[in-house]
This record gives C-alpha cells, sequence and structure tokens, in this order.
C-alpha cells in the first residue's frame, strides 16, 4: 500500500508541471520516449500522427543533413540539444522548446489545421517541420544511397520503357546494359520496368530489343523521396533549406 501510494503522488507532482520546464519533466510531451518519460502523461489516441511526422534536421550552419521522426526531434529538443526553426513567406525564427510550447497555444487557437498536434495533459503542441542541432556542424556524405526504394522514388514508379505507372509489387529492376554484357549496377545503369517490358527486353540492350528508354538514367542529387514530399504543402517550408542541398540521407 505504501509503494502505491507514492507511485500516486509522484503522478499528481507531474501532472502539476507547469510551462517552461524541460520537455522531459513536461507531461506528454515525450512521456515514453525519453530516458525521463513519464508514462502516465500520454494520450497514446492521439500521438501516432503526431510523433511520426517528419522533421528535417539542420545542422548548426542551417544546412539539411537528415530526415527524422517528431519523435526523436522531441527528445532533442527536451535535451536542449536542438531548437526550432519556423519558416514562413520567406523569413524563419528560432524558438527553444518553452517558447515554442507557448506558440503552440496561439496556433491551436487560430490555426489549427497548419500543423499536425501531438496532446498532452494540460496542453497541445504543435510538431515543428524543421530543428537545428546547436551544436553540430558535420554534413553527410553527399552520395545518394543506391537501393530498390530510392530507385522506384527517383523513376516515380514509372516504367521507363512504356510509361506506365505501377504499383511497386508490379515493378522490378532491369539493367540498362545487362549483367551478362558486364553491365554494373549504378545509378545510370538502372531503371524501373514493369514484367512485360523486362521480360520483352531479356539480356539485351535496349537497341538490342528495339526499344526505348523515355528518359536517361542519371544519379539524382537529392534523396528522391525527399524530392517527393517537397511537393506536399505540409513541407513546403522545407524547401528553403534543401534547395542546394545535396542529398545522402534516407527518410528514417
Amino acid at each position: 500500500m505504501a509503494r502505491k501510494h507514492k507511485n500516486k503522488s509522484r503522478r499528481s507532482k507531474a501532472l502539476r508541471a507547469g510551462r517552461g520546464q524541460r520537455a522531459e519533466s513536461i507531461p506528454g510531451i515525450v512521456g515514453g520516449i525519453g530516458p525521463h518519460a513519464g508514462a502516465a502523461a500520454l494520450d497514446y489516441s492521439n500521438l501516432l500522427t503526431g510523433l511520426d511526422s517528419k522533421v528535417l534536421v539542420l545542422n548548426k550552419l542551417y544546412m539539411a543533413v537528415r530526415v527524422i521522426t517528431a519523435r526523436r526531434a522531441f527528445v532533442l529538443l527536451s535535451r536542449d540539444s536542438a531548437e526550432v526553426i519556423h519558416a514562413d513567406d520567406g523569413s524563419f525564427a528560432n524558438y527553444n522548446l518553452s517558447t515554442w510550447t507557448e506558440l503552440s497555444e496561439l496556433r491551436r487557437e487560430y490555426e489549427p489545421d497548419k500543423h499536425e498536434w501531438v496532446k498532452t495533459v494540460r496542453f497541445d503542441i504543435a510538431v515543428p517541420r524543421i530543428i537545428r542541432l546547436v551544436g553540430y556542424d558535420k554534413l553527410p556524405k553527399q552520395r545518394v544511397k543506391l537501393n530498390r526504394r530510392n530507385l522506384f522514388a527517383r523513376d516515380h514508379n514509372r516504367c521507363q520503357y512504356c510509361g506506365k505507372h505501377f504499383p511497386t509489387s508490379e515493378l522490378s529492376i532491369d539493367h540498362v546494359l545487362p549483367r551478362s554484357q558486364e553491365g554494373p549496377d549504378t545509378w545510370e545503369n538502372l531503371v524501373c520496368a514493369c514484367v512485360k517490358c523486362n521480360s520483352r527486353k531479356g539480356g539485351r540492350t535496349p537497341d538490342q530489343a528495339h526499344m526505348k528508354l523515355i528518359k536517361e538514367p542519371v544519379r539524382p542529387k537529392r534523396n528522391p523521396l525527399i524530392s517527393m514530399r517537397l511537393n506536399h504543402e505540409r513541407y513546403a517550408s522545407w524547401k528553403a533549406f534543401l534547395d542546394e542541398a545535396y542529398w545522402s540521407v534516407e527518410l528514417k
């Protein structure tokens, strides 16, 4: 009985925590995900969409370095390892977690549809689109990882021979110069192809099979999945930090 009363007292103390504290001690912000999370603070029915949203991460020099989940972003913010960058109409402002929480209250009242939200016991907090690492100035290697997911994204799930769009399950990866002719596994030699076109081409080059590529395959300058997200209004604020960036980091 004594242990039960003690746990109840701790929960009550957590619920009375006010604004201006580190997020690790504010009920609901990072409960269940941070090292000091409060298990009783979360409303899990409202977390899935918010905490799984994607957040662009900048280094100390405001250069894009990766994309992470909002869950991880709030952990970084709670540890004062990062700050929120809010971009609007070509300008941007910096917020720590405390001031971003206060701003979220106003945005919840006047612009609720412009953000995704994490609901806590005492308040709702907007999921930031961009955060900046305050003590990190390195960049990842400037090479886009070659894998099936990025190839499908680069070619927009479109067969590069017939030009039709297909679900991923109905697409294959074709070597323009076949392996049997020492064709390499490179961005410039791999394309998406539907089963019918791939079968028709077989172990031949497009010229030998009397087929034509709809466009020349090239190495993308940024992660193709990032480019797809930039077409969504929700991630429009990323463009200011990505237009000149060269991407090598996969979505986490």
